[in-house]
């Protein structure tokens, strides 16, 4: 029978393991601890919340199954509060967004290492190993492992929980924690198979395929997520800067709803759990729509219309009470023009690229962009809010179509425009390069500002190349390194290209065997110049002079 080893990334070696079941029994194991590891976290809040408190509602089995309770909550899950004034069961659905990332978080990281798990197992037969990659079978039945093992926690908890304060309504747990569950883990998978970079499995039909291939798909999707981003940045500052206009109201509040440290330690974490809910609902409010504030009751820069009815609480003080308008809140609609010209601005970066776009092919993508945007933020809409009570209060938060409907008119409406014109101004060479890169810094650096950097590029071309030594004597090579420079300096080499400094190492190889040659000449023109004894005779002529006075003297010595 062939063995199983498994082999870390520490290099150490697991006990042997038996065939394939084992690596389901693994998984199922993961996708148990991942559940496990979200109820403990809740349950050791609520217990300590429950130990400090002077005076418990319940002992120790009721703080666990609120705690379970809490947890199915995380998961979108609709509970119900029977204990009422009016004896009637409140619905309570509005989910803490912060509290939503803790099982997503655990479910995709599991599922992440489940399947790296099994692409470490190497089988042994008859003494060669032979690496074994799971394949789609394989990793079907890890992510049903996961899966499964992640469900069986979360229906125990759902049993559990139902004898506690804050009971989970059947079918809605079913529905949300399978969602979650299966969601989560396709993710994690995903992530394991080196995606979303990498390409699409081969199961994938070709036209899914192709579309995702398409960089006017990974343009959308970037342009629509960069623009929901700046709508719940701009959202989380709306928030805060009202909470700090409103800060004695909220302080009110906060010491009126506990009146010992425990109690309001927990009202405390309650409140930075749905701090992300306060950014969305602040992003609907600078979109136009805004949100509700119970039934029949929307809040919008416009005003308030309606009578809102919310129950105390700091985060809900921030709420603006003017029944009209002012400038002060007309001015938050440029947060979503904002965000539509980042839609705008990343669409025409992409349609200015190396493969330039047309005005149709631009347009297009920045519509699909803003319906990314939108999109992400009706999801975000629906997530945030939800049911407090009955009647007036079975209704908080935005209004998820509202929302997505008014994002994707205002990215359209402005990133539209705003593409078209960037495009047709940067085509012209007016604005920073164009070329898509992936380093932010670069592309800030503006053509006409910066054309000493840009000129050098090469790191080998240094002010010694202009000398007539190495590829400078090859007339190709040197109009080619010119070229080279002359397009990476924006335009500004051909003068320097004009100028006398070109021919001169043109000039310099050819004169080079010149000097050689008058050498060779001079050498062989010596021996000619040597019969210079002819020069001598002027000493010898020099006696012929001394001698003439002493014949001239002669004849009168002896007259």
């Amino acid at each position: 029978m062939a063995a199983v080893t498994q082999v870390t990334d520490r290099g150490l070696t697991l006990p042997a393991a038996r065939g394939r079941s084992s690596v389901f029994a693994t998984c199922l194991v993961r996708g148990a601890m991942a559940a496990g590891l979200g109820l403990g976290a809740l349950a050791v809040l609520v217990t300590v919340v429950w130990i400090s408190s002077p005076y418990p509602d319940s002992g120790p089995g009721g703080a666990l199954r609120a705690a379970a309770g809490l947890w199915l909550l995380a998961h979108g899950t609709l509970l119900v509060r029977p204990d009422t004034l009016s004896g009637v069961p409140a619905p309570v659905g509005v989910v803490p967004l912060l509290l939503m990332w803790l099982p997503v978080c655990l479910v995709h990281r599991a599922a992440r290492d489940a399947l790296s798990y099994e692409e470490e197992f190497a089988y042994e037969d008859d003494d060669e190993a032979v690496d074994h990659r799971p394949g789609a079978a394989h990793a079907w039945g890890a992510f049903a492992a996961v899966t499964c093992g992640y469900l069986l926690v979360g229906g125990a908890a759902a049993v559990y929980a139902s004898g506690g304060p804050l009971p989970a309504a059947p079918l809605s747990a079913v529905l949300h924690l399978l969602l979650v569950a299966t969601g989560a883990a396709a993710a994690g998978f995903w992530t394991a198979c080196g995606r979303p970079r990498g390409p699409l499995p081969t199961w994938v039909p070709d036209v899914v395929r192709e579309v995702a291939a398409d960089r006017r798909t990974s343009t959308a999707v970037r342009a629509g997520g960069a623009g929901a981003g700046v709508l719940l940045a701009g959202g989380a500052l709306l928030a805060g800067t009202a909470l700090a206009w409103h800060v004695g109201a909220a302080q009110d509040t906060f010491v009126r709803l506990a009146g010992d440290w425990s109690g309001r330690l927990a009202v405390l974490l309650v409140a930075l759990a749905l701090l992300p809910n306060a950014a969305v609902w602040g992003a609907a409010y600078g979109l136009g729509p805004g949100f509700l504030l119970g039934t029949g009751a929307v809040a919008t820069p416009l005003g308030i219309a309606g009578t809102p009815a919310v129950p105390h609480f700091p985060l809900l003080s921030a709420v603006p009470q003017e029944a009209r308008g002012n400038w002060l809140t007309w001015s938050v609609l440029a947060l979503p023009v904002l965000a539509g010209a980042v839609v705008g601005w990343w669409t025409a970066r992409a349609a200015t690229g190396e493969e330039a776009w047309g005005k149709r092919r631009t347009a297009l993508v920045t519509v699909y962009g803003a319906a990314v945007c939108g999109a992400a933020m009706a999801v975000l809409a629906a997530l945030s809010g939800g049911p407090l009570g009955t009647q007036r209060l079975a209704a908080l938060g935005p209004v998820w179509w509202r929302t997505g409907g008014a994002a994707l008119l205002w990215g359209t409406a402005v990133g539209v425009p705003l593409a078209l014109m960037l495009r047709w101004w940067w085509l012209r060479g007016v604005v920073p390069d164009a070329s898509p890169v992936r380093d932010w810094r670069s592309r800030l650096t503006w053509r006409r500002r910066k054309p000493e950097a840009e000129a050098v590029v090469d790191e080998d071309v240094v002010p010694y190349d202009f000398l007539p030594v190495g590829t400078w004597h090859d007339t190709g090579a040197r109009e080619a390194r010119w070229a080279a420079l002359r397009e990476a300096s924006g335009g500004l080499m051909p003068e320097i290209a004009a100028a006398p400094v070109v021919p001169e190492p043109v000039s310099e190889p050819e004169a080079e065997p010149e000097p050689e040659a008058e050498v060779e000449v001079a050498s062989e023109a010596e021996p000619e110049i040597e019969p210079e004894p002819e020069t001598e005779p002027e000493p010898e002529t020099e006696p012929e002079a001394e001698t003439e006075p002493e014949a001239e003297g002669e004849p009168p010595a002896s007259g």
